[in-house]
């Protein structure tokens, strides 16, 4: 069986302001925040090793030498781009999914490094690449852990809505317009609620609420693959998508660079997960349905995950995308 060439590291801490102030920053970011957990891009890397583990799958992390000395072998660079010019590779590349965010930023990527694959997280995203880098751009998302991840018993649940806020951009605008009336209509019903905040929570944390949360409603402009929606369908929690889709809204490329659309906040979904919503307009007679099919047991969000996005599966998806830029069948 081969064994895999695997590369990741976490995005350099650079200075911001001044020489040297990202040691102040670093510390300032952890009394702030507390203790630093995984990252989005950090944990597609250790559900990758995870899933490939559990299907006995040997890999060796960050073996620069031996990549040096085999450059016939094929390297697998999940981290994000500045892995590409840590060393000058000669190796086949199979990158992602921490890749940049749209080809824009690197134009001459496909013809300065041997990259046979290109790994998004998520559909859209590949539609949104493949003008640039066509059919080598492929949608793969990681698995998630489903034991760590795992549903509650029903008695041990005693919050009925789990709000998750995830509102990258224009955040104090949309709490005013928009996430206040969420709240105050989930009140207006007599629902317990407790809110979490992207960026703000450790992942144990998490899992404590999802493990007492009936249900959860999920904000976000739009997600390449959503690994903590999907933690919680997981968990067996069905959830309320604010789904507004449109263009990508990303204030670095739109409008004045990109604008791509359809793109969605929940691209790994069937009926199983949950109800989505559009709009503020739209989320009353959502909630209403969604309680009611709620109440009726009509969600299997678990289900859903099972058959398509545990450890094991994803991470064989992946293998199979490695061995295909090797040149050989899985």
């Amino acid at each position: 069986m081969r064994m895999l060439n695997l590369f990741y590291e976490e995005t350099p801490f650079a200075d911001r302001w001044l020489p040297g102030d990202r040691y102040p920053r670093t510390i300032a970011r952890r009394i702030l925040r507390g203790r630093s957990q995984p990252g989005g891009q950090m944990r597609v890397f250790l559900n990758l090793c995870a899933g490939l583990e559990r299907i006995k799958v040997p890999y060796r992390v960050n073996d620069y030498k031996y990549a040096n000395g085999n450059p016939d072998e094929v390297v697998g660079i999940i981290g994000k781009p500045h892995l590409l010019n840590r060393v000058d590779w000669r190796n086949p590349i199979v990158f992602g999914a921490g890749v940049y965010s749209h080809p824009l930023d690197d134009p001459e990527l496909l013809a300065r490094l041997a990259i046979l694959k290109v790994l998004v997280p998520g559909k859209w995203m590949r539609e949104m690449c493949a003008p640039a880098w066509g059919d080598t751009v492929q949608a793969w998302p990681v698995g998630i852990d489903t034991e760590k991840w795992s549903p509650a018993p029903s008695e041990s649940k005693d919050i009925d809505i789990l709000l998750y806020d995830k509102v990258r951009w224009e955040h104090e605008r949309y709490e005013a317009e928009f996430t206040s009336v969420i709240k105050q209509t989930l009140v207006d019903r007599g629902l317990t609620t407790e809110v979490i905040r992207y960026g703000f929570y450790q992942e144990d944390f998490f899992l404590s609420l999802l493990k007492r949360s009936k249900a959860m409603i999920f904000l976000c402009e739009h997600e390449t693959q959503g690994i903590a929606y999907q933690q919680a369908l997981s968990c067996g929690v069905p959830i309320l998508a604010w789904d507004r889709g449109g263009y990508w809204q990303d204030p670095s490329y739109y409008p004045h660079k990109v604008k791509f659309a359809p793109v969605t906040s929940v691209p790994y979904w069937d009926e199983r997960c949950g109800v989505k919503f559009k709009d503020i307009d739209q989320f009353p007679d959502r909630l209403a349905e969604f309680l009611d099919r709620q109440a009726a047991s009509d969600f299997s969000p678990r289900n859903f995950i099972l058959e398509n996005l545990t450890l094991e599966k994803c991470a064989a998806r992946y293998v199979d995308f490695y061995n295909d830029a090797a040149g050989s069948p899985a």
